[in-house]
């Protein structure tokens, strides 16, 4: 039997279907966990004293350690198995949502996220190499990497209902609890429901190499998140420099050893280099969610929970993509299905673009939608191609490069297209502010939009009036700037995959690419020769 993206396995049963069940409620349950830590950390800074730094800390560790950990956790799921890991990461999940839970200091609740972020690190990678492993029809394989998606999606709608419905009714802990029971139903049915993989010929795991990876890719994360925040600095861009020659460092650590933490020969492989590279791309454009949420409750004067409702169609939409997705993969070629999708998100973008002040709330709802069910394709088939197109035995570590990747792709995407806005916000604001206005509130309209809000609260209203006017046009200006953006980069993105992955053939037909030159088909890979892998199952 054969295994990877290019090969048609044998169809997978009852079993499988239920295990993935058992992978996606983690998933689900982790995406609300990120979403309610949001809407709770107001109660949390009034009950633990949490001050500004302490609390931008408890919400950015989590996502530290998560981007840190994963290529580690991924090759490590490799070598001492996906499943022994998945259990050793839901247990320590469990464990650390209970101290987040009943965290009496701020400092014990940073703690605590820490520790989440680094279990969460082995429940992605586990998960997607797991499903590469249990469902080995190509077309089985896309519908289950969608539906776990689904999970993340649902996650994200499902938060902030939730976390509101237990913030009003409980203490702010009992939102780290959601996790908890779905983590003992994973500890509970994964030794019956879920194989166990490894890679039996793996080296020792080098602590040289997961060093220098969390050196290159904390820096550079930390870099980004303060730019995005207070703009460039000093400190800010030497840690992104940092990080980088760190990075450079552990490429070429990895190129000397005989069994790298990363395997870097996996690039030779175009599908999969293209792949890695369109996820790190499309979600530089998931900056725009921001805008899109201000605008629904700085400029149109929504609720949080009604804003929620808003976006809800897009989210459906989303669902419904990454349903769909494989299903009409299975007669249409990758490349002119995903570009196909990228150029409906691209309308949707422009869609965005025409969103005014007072008018532009169906134009939004929908581009929305479309720039969600657009991009379904991509995230779908690019994350079977990563797992699929790499050995057996490397589909922990080709995960947990598709997750790092995505994950430096959104801080990117905040960091620049954040600092694009805020440069087209003040431009656009500094020649429309009304006369006489006090120095101090001057000051805060040209920094955020928020800022203005809050100044004008503390006006005349025939100041006030002018003042948010004038706040609320340059801040669509930035926003229609970075729909623009990311409408041109989605296309070129279109291009990009058209061209690259036009020689892998429908799912349906196994996904096996067209020989190119200098490579050849070996086993269920296309490669370089003469590389070779094997690799079997343990006994459940």
């Amino acid at each position: 039997m054969t295994d990877g993206l290019h090969a048609a396995g044998p169809k997978a049963g009852l079993r499988e279907w239920i295990g993935l069940a058992v992978l996606t409620l983690p998933t689900l349950l982790v995406s609300i966990d990120v979403s309610v830590v949001i809407l709770a950390l107001p109660h949390i800074s009034e009950s633990l004293g949490a001050d500004s730094a302490q609390q931008l800390w408890i919400m950015d560790i989590y996502g530290f350690m998560l981007a840190g950990f994963m290529i580690t956790m991924g090759t490590l799921g490799d070598r001492i198995g996906r499943r022994k890991l998945l259990m050793f990461g839901g247990t320590a999940f469990g464990i650390a949502s209970v101290l987040a839970a009943f965290s009496s200091t701020a400092s014990m609740l940073i703690l605590s996220r820490a520790l989440l972020g680094v279990a969460g690190a082995t429940l992605a990678p586990s998960a997607l190499a797991l499903i590469t492993n249990m469902f080995r029809d190509t077309g089985q394989r896309a519908f289950a990497i969608s539906i776990w998606m689904v999970g993340f999606m649902s996650g994200m709608v499902v938060g902030p209902l939730v976390g509101g419905f237990m913030l009003e009714h409980f203490w702010w802990g009992s939102v780290f609890l959601l996790g908890v029971p779905a983590m003992v139903l994973l500890l509970a049915t994964a030794p019956a429901l879920l194989p166990e993989y490894r890679d039996p010929h793996a080296g020792r795991l080098d602590f040289a190499s997961v060093g220098l990876s969390l050196c290159a890719i904390l820096p550079v994360i930390f870099g980004l998140k303060e730019i995005a925040k207070n703009g460039p600095a000093a400190a800010p861009i030497a840690a992104i420099l940092g990080g980088i020659c760190f990075g450079i460092a552990f490429v070429i650590r990895q190129r000397r050893l005989d069994d790298p933490l990363l395997d870097l020969g996996l690039f030779a492989n175009r599908a999969f280099a293209t792949a890695v590279g369109s996820m790190f791309a499309i979600t530089l454009t998931g900056a725009l969610m921001l805008f899109i949420s201000q605008y629904l409750q700085l400029v149109m004067g929504l609720s949080p929970l009604r804003a929620g409702l808003w976006l809800l169609p897009g989210v459906a939409a989303s669902v419904v993509g990454f349903l769909l997705a494989p299903l009409i993969a299975q007669r249409m070629r990758p490349a002119p299905l995903i570009a196909a999708g990228l150029l409906v998100s691209a309308a949707g973008l422009l869609l965005i673009m025409q969103v005014r002040a007072d008018t532009g709330l169906a134009a939004l709802v929908v581009g929305f939608a479309l720039m969600n069910i657009g991009g379904t394709p991509l995230v779908t088939l690019s994350s079977g191609i990563v797992v699929g197109s790499a050995p057996p035995e490397k589909a922990g570590s080709a995960a947990a490069m598709s997750e790092t990747s995505a994950e430096l792709g959104f801080a990117l995407g905040i960091a620049t297209l954040g600092s694009l806005a805020t440069t087209v916000y003040r431009h656009q604001i500094g020649d429309q502010l009304p006369l006489a206005l006090p120095p101090e509130a001057i000051a805060a309209a040209r920094d955020t939009l928020a800022g203005a809000i809050v100044a004008a609260s503390q006006l005349e209203a025939t100041v006030a009036g002018p003042l948010l006017a004038a706040a609320r046009e340059a801040f669509l200006s930035a926003m229609h700037m970075v729909a623009l953006f990311s409408a041109v980069l989605v296309v070129g993105l279109a291009a990009f995959n058209l061209v690259l992955l036009r020689h892998v053939r429908p799912i349906g037909q196994g996904g096996a690419p067209e020989p190119e030159a200098g490579l050849a088909i070996v086993g269920n890979r296309t490669e370089k020769p003469p590389l070779t892998s094997q690799m079997q199952p343990e006994g459940d």
